[in-house]
């Protein structure tokens, strides 16, 4: 396995992602899509083309870029969009999440699922991917109250999908004998480990970032800050992705001196999630697909429903017009890396049920993951074509 094979797989990746990224513009359809398709297309899955061991590259892949993701999503919140949005977000994230494990584990459980793996499909289906979401938004262009609620909804709702998760690993263990402390410590360490993570890297970066290149952090700091954050995450078994925003945060509300914190980042980003986009495809199992069984497929109607009912639910407690609430569930419909590892710690601590629980998870990923983008872009430029109309002199 040398070296020059992976360079000039890199090198095809890199130019055939730009040539997609092109393609998708003209044809609206996301990148996002298109780049899972063609690594499903250039992987294993259909032709194998890859070098052996490339795969290997997500280890280092997959936390790097979603870092990024998190970090920006974090500096999304910055004190002015918390003033004018921060109610909506907070309302809409926790009623989405709410409503999605209600919606799916009673549903699955009216269906014949039993009572326990219905719970933790529930909270697994909690799980947004912030990664997809944020970059069909950039792609998309749009501005406004609508595509800024997004990002900030995506940019917490996984820190609520953990909570929630914790809580039914907990019911699961009471109701199959085992000790319902040690989910809850599970929990509790990995959200709480992750916001503790993110302050401590956030509160001194905030400081001491900007001072080379006054105002805005470099390219160097921006880099030393996400590996920093997803290794120390790694390592300690926190959530990367909830120190990644939480640090993002905290740099972008207390850096006072800063101009475009974390914005070095927008620039590297693209290439990473790229790589990130066209692994996630080649890693894809399409015996799953096969295999999801009734169950699964009452699992995807469910979450797009309840998805669909959480966001009409939240965007009207929150106050929204009817058509933004509708949307805003259709627009969050993605589910990528969080919902399948919280799969894995399902099948971990309960290997009786445990591997169904994973197949449905994996097999709806990958339903989510080519759909889900191309219903945000969808939302996303319905909910703009609704408010031009408003802002439009009658």
């Amino acid at each position: 396995m040398g070296s020059p094979e992976f360079l000039i797989a890199f090198g095809i990746l890199f130019l055939a992602g730009l040539a997609l990224d092109s393609f998708g513009r003209r044809v609206h359809v996301p990148r996002v899509t298109l780049l899972i398709m063609l690594g499903a297309v250039v992987g294993p899955p259909v032709l194998d083309l890859l070098p052996a061991g490339i795969d290997g590259a997500s280890n280092l892949l997959a936390p790097t870029a979603l870092t990024m993701v998190a970090f920006l999503l974090g500096s999304a919140l910055e004190p002015s969009t918390l003033r004018a949005h921060g109610r909506e977000i907070i309302l809409i994230s926790l009623t989405v999440v709410i409503v999605s494990v209600l919606v799916i584990a009673f549903g699955l459980i009216l269906v014949g699922v039993p009572i326990a793996s219905a719970l933790l499909l529930g909270g697994i289906s909690a799980a947004t991917d912030p990664a997809a979401t944020r970059d069909v938004v950039q792609q998309s262009g749009a501005t406004g109250r609508f595509p800024t609620n997004l990002l900030g909804i995506v940019a917490i709702d996984d820190a609520w999908g953990l909570i929630a998760f914790s809580i039914v690993l907990t019911i699961a263990s009471v109701m199959t004998g085992g000790e319902a402390g040690d989910h809850v410590l599970l929990g509790l360490r990995e959200a709480g480990g992750a916001v503790a993570l993110g302050l401590a890297i956030g509160l001194p970066a905030a400081h001491l970032t900007g001072r080379i290149k006054p105002g805005e952090p470099t390219l160097i700091e921006a880099l030393g800050l996400v590996f920093l954050c997803a290794g120390l995450a790694i390592q300690l078994g926190f959530s990367f992705l909830l120190a990644g925003m939480v640090c993002g945060a905290t740099i972008v509300n207390f850096a006072s001196h800063h101009e475009r914190p974390i914005h070095e980042i927008e620039r590297i980003e693209w290439p990473f999630m790229l790589l990130f986009f066209v692994m996630a495809g080649a890693s894809l199992e399409t015996t799953d697909l096969a295999g999801m069984g009734f169950a699964g497929i009452a699992y995807v109607v469910l979450r797009f429903a309840s998805r669909i009912l959480g966001g009409w639910l939240g965007g009207s407690l929150a106050g929204l017009p009817g058509r933004e609430s509708r949307l805003t569930g259709l627009a969050l419909m993605p589910q990528a890396g969080v919902a399948i590892g919280m799969a894995l710690v399902a099948a971990e601590r309960f290997p009786d049920f445990g591997r169904p629980i994973l197949a449905i998870t994996i097999a709806s990923t990958i339903a989510f993951e080519l759909v889900g983008p191309l219903l945000t872009q969808i939302a996303l430029a319905r909910a703009s074509r609704g408010a031009a109309r408003n802002a439009a002199p009658h």
